[in-house]
């Protein structure tokens, strides 16, 4: 990263080796960057020093999915996800796009490279009533097609959990389902275990008013739980508010297996071993 001098300092490396589930290279905050636009390449190289040995590159419009099949192809540690983000449909539909959108989607999730389709969901945080319809159309199409590919369903799910549960439960979840930067309680985390989704979790974890997420973490089955950056956001404790990147993930490991109990070490594996369950090989 050279010489990206706001960048927080790198935590110690990790016990093992661990996935970064969900992330997204392609996006630059200048607020936070400055006028440096930080190179994949150095990105990379960065998590590996920390023990962040690959990642999930995440789609979230055309032209971010394209941007994320090419870095699959591009790096043999990255891993991609196609999708129109939930607050992405309702734009594509005002403009009369969505259809020829969702057909691109279709087209990119062909390649093998790409093994989930998603980020996809619903978001009513900052998306008003007036596009929920789009959000709910592109979700179940969404939805449809990770099942008619076999792929893994990657679902974006803000201040809309009923919803997210009734839409994914009536349209007919597919064999791999996984909640992306999870921020259900533990009642959710529950309904998601019976279903045997997987449950990811990103640096809010490590945040002091995060208790009731950390009660859910208390709850998911050893072979559902993921861990993820959601970079550059949700950076984790003791750099919340600065940029985030998969090499602060060590951050959020640690402080799962603190509050599971278990070592270090242990926790890599597991999170290994279930991030290629649930995308496949690198």
């Amino acid at each position: 990263m050279g010489e990206f001098t706001d960048w927080p300092t790198p935590p110690a490396p990790l016990a093992g080796t661990v996935i970064d589930s969900h992330t997204h290279l392609d996006v630059h905050d200048r607020g936070l960057h400055g006028d440096q636009t930080p190179d994949p390449t150095d990105l990379l190289k960065r998590a590996l020093e920390v023990g962040v040995d690959r990642v999930v590159q995440v789609g979230c419009d055309v032209k971010s999915s394209a941007w994320a099949l090419q870095a699959a192809l591009d790096f043999s540690q990255v891993l991609a996800t196609v999708a129109l983000h939930p607050n992405e449909a309702p734009r594509r539909a005002a403009a009369g796009e969505l259809q020829s959108a969702l057909a691109s989607i279709a087209e990119l999730a062909q390649n093998p490279r790409v093994r989930g389709i998603g980020e996809t969901g619903l978001d009513y945080f900052r998306t008003d009533e007036s596009g929920r319809a789009a959000q709910h159309e592109s979700f179940r199409w969404h939805i449809d097609l990770a099942r008619e590919l076999g792929k893994t369903l990657v679902i974006h799910d803000r201040d809309s959990h009923e919803d997210v549960l009734a839409v994914l439960q009536g349209q007919g979840a597919p064999e791999k389902v996984v909640f992306h930067c999870f921020s259900g309680d533990a009642a959710m985390a529950r309904v998601c275990a019976t279903n045997g989704w997987f449950m990811s979790f990103a640096g809010v974890i490590t945040f002091k008013n995060a208790e009731g997420l950390r009660e859910a973490l208390d709850v998911v089955p050893d072979e559902l739980l993921l861990v993820e950056t959601d970079a550059p956001y949700l950076t984790p404790a003791p750099n919340r508010g600065k940029v985030n990147a998969s090499y602060l993930m060590p951050y959020t490991v640690r402080a799962m297996a603190e509050r599971r109990g278990v070592s270090e070490s242990d926790m890599c594996e597991l999170l290994t071993a279930n991030a290629l369950r649930a995308f496949g090989d690198w």
